[in-house]
């Protein structure tokens, strides 16, 4: 089981403490480090491979949460834009990342793909002291 994977099977029973709430889809989550402020990701729930093997209502109910999670960040946070990236090679099981990109950024990474010009592994690490105003704006926003 790959640590998407656990991840939702974490949130399924209640001890994944970065849950941000269920979606139709899946499970919101805030990163497990920030390195920009809000950065969340969708799970798949669920668990597909990609987003190919969701099929129908299935696949547009996943994009359809994936922009409201953009549309939340949007109004949450002062991010000017949202970067999507679904990936699925390290971990393969479908999950969005879901990254807001801000006006003060330096305007070297700002056109760059957070992933390639931020260390996520060196960022501030989640706390739910520090992150919990945040996640419950968007579950306010996103009546989860």
């Amino acid at each position: 089981m790959d640590v998407i994977a656990q991840r939702v099977a974490a949130a399924r029973c209640g001890s994944n403490l970065s849950v941000i709430g269920r979606m139709k889809s899946g499970w919101l989550v805030i990163g497990q480090t920030q390195p920009l402020p809000g950065y969340c990701q969708l799970l798949a729930d669920p668990v597909v491979p990609t987003i190919n093997d969701l099929k129908g209502d299935a696949r547009a109910q996943y994009l359809a949460d994936m922009a409201a999670v953009g549309d939340a960040l949007l109004t949450v946070t002062d991010a000017v834009r949202i970067n999507y990236e679904t990936w699925c090679n390290l971990a393969p099981s479908l999950h969005t990342h879901i990254v807001p990109r801000y006006a003060s950024e330096d305007p070297e990474k700002a056109t760059c793909p957070a992933g390639t010009v931020y260390d996520y592994d060196a960022a501030r690490p989640f706390s739910l002291e520090q992150d919990g105003p945040f996640m419950k704006a968007m579950r306010r926003y996103l009546n989860l």
